[in-house]
């Protein structure tokens, strides 16, 4: 750990993983275009929802520009947030990403739940973490904004928000794009075309794809391969001066993923059948490198068809000169036809032989805004959403203790869920130039929400569900019972008997506020101090269990923020130097915790956890000092830690857990990157960089670095392995270097993500008896030729 603490300090004394420049420049990590970056002071940003300069922006945001994007290779949610400090990504056993920003995060899986780290394109919402999979492409730039920013991009965004900037069609014709070829015979391409129409009208249309053969290889058939990437995605833009007054803009996002969902690594076992004095399985550890993993054949064989669209209108009238009228419209459809495998074996210990679902979501935004020019400046808005979910699982666990390893018990058991959401919200911001140099601002938005549920879980279609569900209601029941088939809802209701769906509502409203101050110190200079509340709505789970009670929701969470911070363009603006300390006071935290259920032992439960605090800074800096060079660096430490919370762990022993840390939260994230072009006297310019990110420490659970598998003649754990839910820290290293044509027409490079072949993983997760975890990707390499016509 003090390796990753030196790094970072030298990283802040000499370089910075800071923002990005302006649109078209290097990001947080500049590559060869860096000798032509512009100012610190031109970064341009949109976190108030109105183009202003990011050192003008009393907020923490990291920017990465299109180009940065492209040089770096980064094309997915866990790419970025290898580059921005302070954000956590985690592999799910339903292949639904979850994203942690400054130790705020929601571990929940579930098609139908919002996240706390809220994701856009061009400020239409994909209110759920599934539908921002793939729109990290032809990007201007992506603004990540850190802290509670409900005031005005709602509820959700607890920890944070991601918003995409795409490229926007251009007033002359262009054209470009790259292909590449590396590891796992890897083949991508993207392409882009955009120029006028008509005098007033202009067109862009971009696509990118991948295609790679298997990354994972059996740990139990030696020939056996699993981890195929495919996915097409797509982005059409058009945009239309109507009059001098009145613009639209109208855009059409959508990709299709076939890729196989990665399969975990088996580490441990823990007998959940009390009747069962002696485990019946005796399978292999995987071996502890990137590419090992094991997973079921058959109809248990990990695929995925998964296919999204969104499109979105954008229309701005001047009222007045100093007025303007913004209405944004959106529809999301999104489904899913899914297997996976969460035990890491070849057995079925905790197999989704289906995981089928389904989103859709309107949303409408309208919103008036005054001059950016003017001395008081203010947005007032109005936001209405409604969203449909549905998702069906169906899980085979014919080999677990609960099946007393093959005996007349139960061995698979489903579940679906539908929800109906609603939600509407008014709001305002504000900010007025007290002086030149000091601001005063505020925000306030009211939400209002409403969500319907109905679950049903049911009979894995031999019948032993229902016989046992049947039993229990004559023994416990309250009232006579009509007894259940195979395809009825079985868990048991208020009264003890099965036979009916749950359905429950959840009807709540919340206030978030922000109020702060800048002040200028110079025209690149600022201090700033913040003060904001925000909540996370809540939500129901999609869990197979013996009683209703177990599938009531969580209420909405509540961050409230304190924040101060300094953002310092020095010495002609050669360097950028940005900090920020900051406390957040977390009331119901969101949380995937465990019930030890009488009937099948330990089982997943949404729970609130009623206390806890997170509390640290970041900082980062840029430097750029000979023309080409760019060096970069960031630091963040997370102090994080509940402060009331009893309940069970995730091996179902009661726990106070007062003290823990909460989940993904590592409490030290350091980045270092370096870029040098150098230009060549014909116009050419050969470039080199190379990027390190280190993180300590996290835990996939709350309390899971004090979570020891006890031994017993029912529990196995891998030699050596003492915390199986801790996940140890690690750094990573990138690199690239190629050569530019002097016109800049086209590009050669060569680059390597995770050089070294560090082996780590980013999430554990736990499957009746079984224990595993997701391996993050192991080396990979390749060449990429990029071109560019106008």
């Amino acid at each position: 750990m003090k390796a990753y603490l030196y790094c970072g300090v030298a990283g802040l004394l000499l370089a910075g993983e800071g923002p990005a420049l302006a649109q078209g420049a290097p990001a947080s990590a500049p590559g060869p275009n860096a000798a032509t970056a512009q100012g610190a002071n031109e970064i341009v940003v949109t976190a108030n929802k109105r183009e202003e300069k990011l050192n003008n922006v009393g907020l923490s945001i990291t920017a990465l520009s299109g180009d940065a994007l492209a040089e770096r290779k980064i094309t997915s949610l866990q790419d970025v947030a290898s580059a921005i400090p302070g954000l956590a990504y985690a592999q799910s056993a339903t292949n639904t990403p979850i994203l942690t920003l400054r130790g705020v995060g929601f571990n929940e899986s579930s098609l139908g739940v919002y996240p706390a780290v809220s994701v856009y394109v061009d400020q239409a919402p994909l209110p759920f973490p599934v539908l921002a999979s793939h729109s990290a492409f032809d990007l201007q730039r992506i603004e990540v904004l850190k802290g509670p920013q409900g005031t005005l991009f709602g509820q959700n965004s607890t920890g944070g928000a991601i918003h995409y900037i795409a490229a926007k069609p251009t007033r002359t014709f262009t054209a470009g794009g790259d292909i590449s070829y590396g590891r796992f015979n890897e083949i991508d391409g993207d392409a882009y075309l955009s120029g006028p129409i008509t005098e007033n009208l202009r067109a862009r249309i971009a696509v990118s794809g991948t295609h790679t053969d298997d990354w994972q290889r059996s740990s139990s058939r030696p020939y056996d391969t699993n981890g195929k990437v495919s996915y097409i995605t797509g982005r059409a833009i058009v945009d239309w001066d109507a009059s001098d007054s009145v613009r639209f803009s109208l855009s059409l996002n959508a990709w299709r993923d076939t890729s196989d969902p990665q399969a975990s690594q088996y580490i441990a076992l823990r007998g959940q059948n009390p009747f069962v004095q002696q485990s019946s399985i005796d399978y292999p550890f995987s071996p502890q490198n990137p590419r090992a993993a094991d997973w079921s054949t058959g109809i248990s064989t990990p695929r995925s068809d998964r296919k999204f669209y969104q499109p979105a209108l954008r229309a701005d009238i001047d009222l007045t000169d100093a007025i303007t009228l913004t209405s944004l419209t959106s529809y999301g459809h999104y489904t899913q036809r899914q297997t996976t495998d969460g035990d890491g074996m070849a057995l079925a210990q905790g197999d989704l032989v289906r995981d089928d679902g389904r989103i859709t979501t309107f949303n409408q935004e309208v919103r008036l805004a005054n001059s950016s020019k003017s001395a008081f400046r203010w947005v007032l808005g109005a936001n209405y959403e409604r969203s449909r979910t549905y998702e069906n699982q169906f899980l085979n666990f014919a080999d677990s203790s609960q099946n007393n390893a093959g005996a007349n018990f139960i061995d698979a058991g489903g579940v679906y869920n539908r929800q109906q959401i609603r939600n509407y919200a008014i709001f305002g911001n504000a900010e007025y130039d007290l002086t030149s140099r000091l601001t005063l601002k505020g925000a306030v938005r009211y939400t209002n929400s409403h969500n319907h549920a109905l679950t049903c879980t049911y009979d894995g279609g031999d019948g032993r569900v229902a016989q046992l569900l049947n039993l229990l209601g004559s023994l416990l029941g309250t009232v006579p019972f009509t007894p259940i088939g195979i395809n009825d809802c079985y868990a048991l209701n208020q009264n003890n008997v099965p036979g009916t769906p749950y359905i429950g509502q959840l009807n709540q409203h919340n206030v978030s506020w922000r109020a702060g101050a800048d002040y200028h110190v110079g025209p690149t200079s600022l201090l700033y101090a913040n003060v904001s509340r925000g909540y996370k709505a809540g939500s129901f789970p999609v869990l197979a269990t013996a009683s209703q009670s177990s599938l009531n929701p969580v209420t909405q969470e509540q961050l409230t923020a304190y924040e101060a911070g300094a953002k310092l363009g020095l010495w002609d603006r050669k360097v950028q130097l940005n900090l920020a300390g900051f406390y957040y006071d977390y009331r119901n935290k969101q949380v995937r915790g465990k019930i030890n259920d009488p009937l099948f032992s330990v089982l997943d439960l949404l729970v609130n956890v009623p206390k806890s605090r997170v509390l640290g800074f970041d900082g980062d800096v840029t430097i750029n000092p000979l023309p080409g060079l760019s060096l970069t660096g960031s630091l963040t430490y997370l102090d994080s830690k509940v402060q009331r919370y009893s309940g069970y762990n995730a091996i179902g022993e009661v726990n106070n857990f007062a003290g823990d840390r909460l989940p993904f939260t590592s409490k030290w994230n350091v980045g270092l990157n370096a870029d040098y072009k150098a230009r060549l006297d014909n116009g050419g310019a050969p470039f080199i960089g190379i990027t390190m990110n280190a993180r300590s420490s996290q835990d996939a659970v709350i309390g899971g670095d004090r979570i020891v598998i006890p031994p017993s003649p029912v529990n196995k754990v891998l030699p050596g392995l003492i915390h199986p839910f801790e996940m140890k820290g690690y750094a990573t290293f990138d690199a690239r270097v190629g050569y530019e044509a002097p016109d800049g027409r086209w590009t050669v490079s060569l680059w390597g993500k995770n050089i070294f072949n560090k082996y780590y993983f980013t999430s554990v997760i736990t499957f009746d008896d079984s224990i595993s975890r997701f391996a993050a990707r192991p080396a990979t390499y390749g060449v990429t030729l990029g071109f560019k016509f106008d």
